[in-house]
């Protein structure tokens, strides 16, 4: 099948002009509505009517159409994949406030010229993010895919930053007044995290979290949104939750919120960064870089288990066009 009649059948669909899907084309509305003719014998059926006031999908157009749409973009993405830099870099983040896309506003302040899509998948399974990142969907992807084994043979993932969490409380909680809490002070204290993913990366993170402090993590119904968890944390006298140190949450100032690091040890989720392992797109380099540069965790850290693989993966050596990234390894207690 002609991928260029595909493109063009589904402009003119969207156009409902052939002159206008030609024009958008680059090629004669002739050679438009030739190659619409082409594709509509090889399916053996009608898509379009045609009709003074331009072209309207037949109930088989209409049939056609996402699918054709689905073939456009898997050719967009094919080409995309090895001419990574002949547009965006296009990095999937867990979310908008998150401190994934932090670090990346703050590098893109500082380089306000770099050509930058911040994307979000809005997928629980990090392999689904991998693969993305495998078919030349996205070119990075700040997941982890906790068993290395699991990653595709096209991918590959380096540890970047880690976050360092902190206890988000109300005035009322009995926590409020501290301004710094060691985990062993969190015990008995619910700490709610709402919608967490069973086999999600951050499911693994606070099992282990739990498991190694004895913590009363409680990740019972659905996640409402950030304002409600706010709102829920600005009226409760026991409800906690954990966030990130760059997280970024907004409240009204009459929820009086509180965030106090947590110390002795700090326990820290370490981020990683899915990439291709061939032509990668040209502005991850500085990207990485900068992800580099961002302070270390403090002496006394806790990180979960897998953690320690992400470290022995985030060599990226530069040679004949490749990168390095080194990071220093923090032993967990």
């Amino acid at each position: 099948m002609d991928t260029e009649a595909v493109r063009s059948f589904v402009r003119a669909a969207e156009l409902g002009q052939l002159r206008q899907a030609a024009d958008e084309l680059g090629v004669t509305q002739q050679a438009v509505s030739k190659r619409i003719a082409v594709l509509e014998r090889e399916l053996g059926a009608r898509l379009f009517t045609r009709s003074a006031r331009g072209v309207e999908l037949t109930l088989d157009g209409q049939a056609f159409l996402p699918h054709a749409r689905s073939i456009v973009a898997g050719v967009d993405r094919a080409i995309a994949a090895v001419r990574p830099g002949s547009r965006a870099l296009r990095i999937d983040v867990l979310g908008l406030r998150s401190a994934q896309a932090v670090v990346l506003h703050d590098y893109w302040r500082s380089h306000p010229e770099t050509d930058l899509d911040v994307v979000t998948l809005r997928v629980d399974d990090p392999r689904v993010a991998a693969a993305a990142v495998g078919t030349g969907e996205i070119d990075a992807s700040f997941r982890t895919v906790t068993d290395q084994a699991l990653l595709p043979r096209d991918v590959r993932m380096i540890h970047v930053f880690d976050s360092p969490l902190e206890l988000l409380v109300g005035p009322r909680h009995p926590l409020a007044s501290a301004r710094s809490l060691t985990p062993a002070q969190l015990r008995r204290h619910r700490i709610w995290i709402p919608g967490i993913a069973p086999g999600s990366e951050w499911s693994d993170f606070y099992d282990e979290l739990a498991a190694d402090f004895d913590l009363r993590i409680d990740a019972a119904g659905p996640h409402f949104g950030d304002e409600v968890l706010l709102d829920v944390l600005a009226d409760s006298a026991d409800v906690a939750t954990l966030v990130g140190e760059r997280d970024r949450y907004l409240w009204p100032t009459n929820h009086d919120l509180r965030r106090i690091p947590v110390v002795n040890p700090t326990p820290a989720y370490p981020l990683s960064l899915m990439l291709p392992r061939t032509n990668p797109h040209p502005g991850l380099h500085a990207i990485i870089t900068h992800l580099g540069s961002l302070p270390r965790l403090p002496a006394t850290a806790w990180l979960p288990s897998w953690a320690a693989t992400q470290f022995k993966q985030s060599e990226f050596e530069r040679s004949d066009g490749r990168w390095s990234l080194s990071r220093r390894v923090v032993v967990r207690p």
